[in-house]
């Protein structure tokens, strides 16, 4: 896939989480995602390249970096909880689904229960586990 249909494919993905709003604080060249205020998934091409931004566990993001040269830390944002899905021959778009429904989950858990669109332990769990 492309860079282009890594964006569009995350977003679509995004677009069907429970309570995920699209937002532009930073301009129209960023597409925020976001659920219940949180930021989700970020969207842009402001380097040049498409690129897509989500929400990862510090050590899978590491995993996934050695694993995939599409995927680099976080752009500007926090390294250690944050990668960047960028176009190559070798992201599938089942993972990229994943890694945009895992960093809603990531973010769901964060908020208090009340304001909890989906239960995070469970909600879009596939099974078998692993990548």
């Amino acid at each position: 896939m492309d860079g282009a249909e890594v964006q569009r494919l995350a977003a679509q993905c995004a677009e069907g989480l429970p309570g995920a709003v699209l937002e532009h604080p930073f301009g129209p060249e960023w597409d925020v995602h976001k659920v219940r205020g949180k930021v989700f998934m970020l969207v842009t091409e402001v380097t040049g390249e498409p690129m897509v931004i989500v929400k990862c566990v510090p050590d899978e993001a590491t995993a996934l970096r050695q694993q995939y040269a599409e995927i680099t830390p976080g752009y500007h944002m926090n390294k250690r909880h944050w990668i960047t899905l960028h176009g190559g021959g070798a992201l599938e778009p089942a993972l990229v689904e994943e890694l945009v429904t895992d960093s809603y989950r990531l973010v769901v858990a964060g908020l208090p229960k009340a304001q909890r669109p989906v239960d995070p332990t469970s909600y879009a769990r596939r099974g078998g586990g692993g990548r």
